[in-house]
């Protein structure tokens, strides 16, 4: 699943490269110092790493997302899904709903969603 797992910093990064996308990589480490206290080194291993994950790309100094935030999340969650319910979305709605009980506004959204996809 590592692929679309981040760590709580990663995340955070992620954030900052989806809000200011397009960016400069300069103006990138700029805003990494700034947010989250890091070198210029760090901010480009992390987005090294992030770009040979296929999240993010850095053509020739402009930062740009491979998958939106959107995309990303869905991704993530098929991964969890899939890793930890075998796949079986339904396995994974009963597990939540047994802990949490569901508004009507928010079964209504539900139903929603599944009659539109």
């Amino acid at each position: 699943m590592g692929e679309y797992r981040l760590g709580e910093i990663e995340m955070k990064f992620a954030e900052i490269i989806w809000n200011m996308e397009p960016v400069q990589s300069g103006a990138l480490a700029k805003e990494a110092e700034k947010e989250l206290g890091w070198k210029k080194s760090t901010t480009y291993t992390v987005l090294k790493r992030l770009c040979e994950r296929g999240i993010f790309q850095n053509d020739r100094g402009t930062v740009t997302s491979c998958l939106t935030r959107r995309e990303f999340q869905a991704r993530q969650s098929e991964d969890f899904v899939e890793e930890t319910f075998d796949g079986s979305l339904p396995n994974f709605v009963a597990a939540f709903v047994s802990r949490k009980k569901l508004s009507e506004e928010e079964i209504m959204e539900l139903k929603k969603i599944i009659e539109e996809n």
